[in-house]
């Protein structure tokens, strides 16, 4: 009898700190039930506390990300896949856009449960890169130094899948949005997004609307395969700024990968992610759609280039052709020069985490 009086007691008392803390809080029992889903061995669950540095991170960014994550319309595939109608929930009793840090992170530890992430072969570590998207010169016609068509899917029922870059352009398979020099547009490509600045001063951002599904060749390795080497080796900025001084060699090499990505352009000019949703800078990330369902939380514990921790919650909201594995993602840096030399850098090794709702198992088996 007393030990059910304190469990009656503890009860009454979490329900009043949610009536306090967090609007729309519920203690009754689930509604929700399993469909034979399990969690697979990549997945073991843990507490809050042992997210490094979980109470150090200002979570109100990410709840403002993951409020772009419920505008969107999710799709729920891959392995691991949420319980709609618990993600509705969640989305339904957000925080205000007010909130204090401690309000936000009460909701993320009373809505979800982190769970660390393991590859196949038991291991805890893996690797996080950086992109951005950058801003690069533009022009309307094509000129010397536009010398390269910026192009939005076909209208005209030409294929494009299976094309290599080469022929799309020669053959201009693509309605031409606008021109930039070919070394930049390069760049555009491989971030996946950009912003222009047109000669006459304005701004358009391009997102990416659709790929050539051919395979990615390394331009910086291309050029070591030729012996040739830039002053300052083979990092971005060398390779990059060595091919604009050689447009020529610039043209060949660049043209020897196949892939090709077009674009739209984005009104307003947000940067957008394959979930639909506008990106948050540092707090959206690129994974594995095939394995994880886009839109949920992830906290991740890796450094920054210049060796400074980084230890955020932030959204799975973007995907990459490269980004594959449990333990696999790129962190959205932002816009312009000052993103780009985080992003540029950004090769570290980090732990992983998913915060999943709470009431249930919501892991599609492997087949």
């Amino acid at each position: 009898m007393k030990i059910w009086e304190n469990n009656r007691f503890m009860r009454a008392v979490l329900a009043a700190v949610c009536l306090v803390v967090i609007a729309g809080c519920d203690l009754s029992p689930s509604r929700h039930s399993g469909d034979d889903s399990v969690v697979p061995g990549n997945l073991r669950r843990v507490s809050y506390s042992d997210l490094p540095g979980w109470r150090d991170d200002d979570v109100r960014y990410a709840l403002q990300a993951f409020r772009n994550s419920c505008r969107a319309k999710i799709q729920y595939t891959g392995r691991v896949i949420p319980d709609r109608a618990l993600v509705e929930e969640k989305c339904n009793s957000l925080p205000s856009a007010s909130a204090d840090v401690a309000t936000v992170r009460a909701w993320f530890e009373s809505n979800f449960q982190p769970y660390q992430i393991y590859d196949d072969n038991g291991r805890d570590t893996g690797t996080y890169t950086g992109y951005y998207s950058p801003i690069i010169p533009g022009c309307r016609t094509k000129t010397a130094q536009c010398n390269e068509p910026l192009m939005g899917v076909p209208t005209d029922g030409r294929n494009y899948k299976g094309v290599a870059k080469k022929d799309i352009v020669e053959q201009q398979i693509g309605r031409v949005l606008y021109w930039a020099n070919i070394v930049d547009v390069q760049n555009i490509q491989i971030q996946g997004s950009g912003m222009l600045q047109l000669d006459d001063g304005k701004m358009v951002k391009l997102n990416f609307a659709a790929v050539n599904d051919m395979p990615f060749k390394s331009i910086g390795e291309e050029l070591r395969r030729r012996g040739i080497r830039p002053d300052g080796g083979y990092s971005a900025d060398a390779v990059w700024s060595h091919l604009k001084k050689n447009p020529s060699l610039a043209k060949d090499v660049i043209y020897t990968n196949p892939r090709y990505v077009y674009f739209y352009e984005s009104v307003p000019p947000d940067v957008i992610g394959k979930l639909g949703t506008p990106l948050s800078k540092i707090r959206s990330v690129a994974m594995d759609d095939s394995i994880y369902t886009l839109g949920m939380p992830v906290y991740i514990s890796t450094n920054l280039s210049d060796g400074r921790k980084f230890r955020r919650l932030m959204i799975a909201q973007d995907t990459g052709s490269a980004i594959r594995g449990w333990i696999r993602a790129d962190i959205f840096f932002g816009k312009g020069q000052e993103a780009y030399q985080f992003a540029h850098g950004q090769h570290a090794q980090g732990q992983m985490f998913i915060l999943m709702p709470k009431e249930y198992d919501y892991v599609k088996p492997a087949k």
